[in-house]
């Protein structure tokens, strides 16, 4: 699989299990059960559904429990350590969020301000309205134009890659993501690419997040890696996380697996070398970074700190609060897969619980926990109700929703079902 690819799946939904019904009674409160958590990642070890994981949880102000289980090599037995570094996809897209999110602070830009106000290319993107009679496809200029909170709750109509409809095919065809090209030259292949839908009326996953880091180096003036260098990872500590990584850090990497024939298999070499971002030319806001286990927790306590982190300050609470609010309109009611991760919608690159576990199948969680996750199945979330934050990584494709399933349950237990709604 093409690392194009592996981001445009960064959080493909997999069917859960057949719903069932949650009638038995639930819990209110609940406490880490380190045992309970080491025999789940075991047995996802021990049942083939992965070669290693490592997790890592905060509650209180203090770290509550760091567990590992299997391999980062299951073919060298290589065994995965706290230091071990991973690829984590998708979840490069909060880090690129709360980079532009702190230039809003800045005033720097406005949600609603017309994305073409910064990015002139896209005064000129149509949407595409369907076929006509002979087979062409009919092409409109939107009903309104793009606005830059479109890109932040992916609203904008944006593709992702390859695909069955139109606009995909033309995705394909310019190839904006390719890895040869920066983001300037991205940015210009995506704006001629039509729209899904018209902006704000349908959630679909895009490349936003990549617009979104197009955005941040023409505001800035710099490259997207230099900016949160700087304004994120640098002031968090985060010493091992980014899109490039010295060729002695390679030996520390996890090995990426994918299933084959219903079997856990080690990707080839070539695949593995074409998934290191390091020779890349282009900086995807959207994935690309590898990181640690406690490098992204620094990055997930700092959101659960309200934008504060170990005295360091990136972004206003009330910032974080509206990152961590439901987004979408009562009448966005087509939502891709988005469904699939639990009762909640979306906020600014971060999926937002609204409403507590309906079925004993859903994810267990708090209602206003914000969380996302990755191609190969990585998985953070912060929970305010409940003062945690979790991180869990791994390395697996395609992304395996029953093992955010199986640790949620684990860290909260099978009845939990957090603090109600209004």
């Amino acid at each position: 699989m093409s690392i194009v690819v592996a981001a445009m799946l960064a959080t493909t939904a997999v069917p859960a299990a057949a719903a069932q019904s949650a009638k038995s009674a639930s819990a209110a409160t609940f406490s880490i059960n380190k045992a309970r958590i080491d025999r789940a990642l075991a047995q996802m070890v021990s049942s083939g559904r992965i070669a290693g994981a490592e997790a890592l949880i905060y509650k209180g102000g203090r770290e509550v429990y760091f567990g590992s289980a299997g391999f980062a090599d299951r073919e060298a037995k290589r065994l995965i350590r706290r230091d071990t570094l991973f690829q984590i996809f998708s979840m490069t897209k909060p880090v690129t969020g709360v980079a532009l999110m702190q230039l809003w602070e800045d005033k720097r830009f406005g949600l609603d301000d017309p994305l073409f106000k910064y990015l002139p290319e896209y005064a000129q993107t149509k949407v595409f309205a369907g076929m006509d009679a002979s087979g062409k496809p009919i092409l409109k200029a939107p009903d309104r134009p793009i606005l830059v909170r479109d890109i932040l709750r992916h609203t904008a109509g944006f593709s992702y890659g390859p695909g069955d409809t139109y606009p995909e095919k033309i995705f394909a065809q310019v190839e904006p993501l390719n890895l040869n090209e920066d983001l300037s030259a991205f940015s210009r292949k995506n704006a001629t690419v039509p729209l899904q839908f018209e902006p704000g009326t349908q959630w679909r996953y895009s490349v936003a997040v990549d617009v979104q880091a197009a955005l941040i180096e023409k505001l800035t003036g710099t490259t997207l890696e230099q900016y949160v260098r700087s304004h994120i990872l640098d002031p968090l500590g985060m010493k091992e996380t980014g899109w490039t990584q010295p060729a002695e850090r390679y030996a520390r990497l996890a090995t990426p697996y994918e299933v084959v024939d219903g079997k856990l298999v080690r990707q080839p070499e070539a695949a593995i070398k074409r998934m290191n971002f390091s020779g890349a030319k282009l900086t995807m806001g959207g994935a690309g970074l590898v990181s640690s286990i406690d490098d992204y927790m620094r990055f997930a306590r700092m959101l659960l700190g309200k934008g504060s982190y170990n005295g360091v300050r990136l972004l206003k609470p009330s910032t974080v609060k509206l990152m961590a609010t439901d987004h979408l309109d009562a009448r966005v009611t087509e939502r891709q897969w988005l469904g699939s991760k639990g009762s909640g919608g979306f906020g600014f690159d971060f999926f937002v619980r609204t409403a507590q576990p309906q079925t004993a199948a859903e994810n267990r969680g708090a209602l206003g926990e914000f969380f996302w996750d990755g191609a190969m199945t990585t998985l953070f979330w912060i929970d305010p109700a409940n003062d945690l934050a979790a991180v869990f990584l791994v390395q697996k494709q395609p992304f395996d929703g029953t093992l955010h399933h199986d640790f949620r349950e684990a860290v909260y237990g099978p009845s939990y079902l957090g603090p109600k709604g209004d």
